[in-house]
């Protein structure tokens, strides 16, 4: 007997912020997973949908910009995450984009008073609530120079110690990581060459740091977010 064709999955909506930015291992794993990736470049002009029905979901990237940055497309973006949180679906921010949906929910992001940046393999603590979602890795890639504040209705999942919000949740379909899942090894070779006057910064790792803590924890990372990504977008399969 034939067995029936299972439904296609309407595509993942992928919100990056430079011409040369990928979707990294996050796009990796959703293509291996049957979605086809919509891939929209806001600040070259590209439009963000009206409505997420034709999609499984949105994530949206990070970048070397701030929310803060007085550019009229990152104001636009901000106003658009109305569209994921009032349709309930599937939204996940990585670094820039966790700091946008903080901001469109009335929270602040800014620098630490020390100026100290996050750069390379940190430790993450997973609060009672994030445990119960599952093991989480004990150390995550970062980039960034800016944390956010916690907001009424967010749940915290998990901390670290230079930035304390890590990952949040606000409702059961919107999640924010500061930290880069999508960053493999090899990636994070690239980054730390390309911007390699970021790493004398105070609160940045070596080059030589990054490649010893890589080999330590780039496998616990891939197989965490794998985990997530499928949980997250089982609530959009039709």
């Amino acid at each position: 007997m034939k067995q029936p064709e299972c439904p296609a999955r309407l595509p993942v909506l992928i919100i990056l912020h430079r011409e040369q930015s990928t979707p990294g291992r996050v796009g990796r794993f959703l293509v291996q997973q049957g979605y086809s990736l919509d891939i929209r470049r806001p600040p070259l002009n590209d439009p963000l949908p009206d409505t997420l029905r034709h999609h499984s979901g949105v994530i949206v990237f990070g970048g070397p910009m701030s929310v803060n940055d007085s550019d009229s497309w990152i104001r636009r973006e901000i106003d658009w995450l109305d569209v994921p949180l009032r349709e309930k679906s599937p939204l996940l921010g990585i670094c820039l984009g966790a700091q946008m949906l903080v901001r469109y929910l009335g929270g602040e992001v800014r620098a630490r008073p020390d100026r100290r940046v996050e750069i390379g393999y940190w430790p993450l603590h997973p609060t009672p609530q994030g445990r119960k979602m599952g093991t989480w890795p004990g150390h995550v890639y970062q980039w960034h120079s800016e944390g956010f504040s916690a907001v009424t209705g967010m749940d915290v999942l998990a901390t670290g110690e230079q930035f304390a919000n890590q990952a949040i949740r606000y409702g059961p379909h919107a999640y924010g990581v500061q930290f880069h899942p999508e960053v493999s090894y090899q990636t994070m070779q690239r980054w730390s060459q390309a911007a390699a006057h970021k790493l004398h910064q105070p609160g940045a790792q070596s080059l030589a740091e990054q490649r010893l803590s890589g080999q330590r924890y780039d496998r616990e990372g891939a197989l965490w977010l794998s985990g997530f990504l499928e949980k997250w977008l089982r609530r959009s399969d039709k």
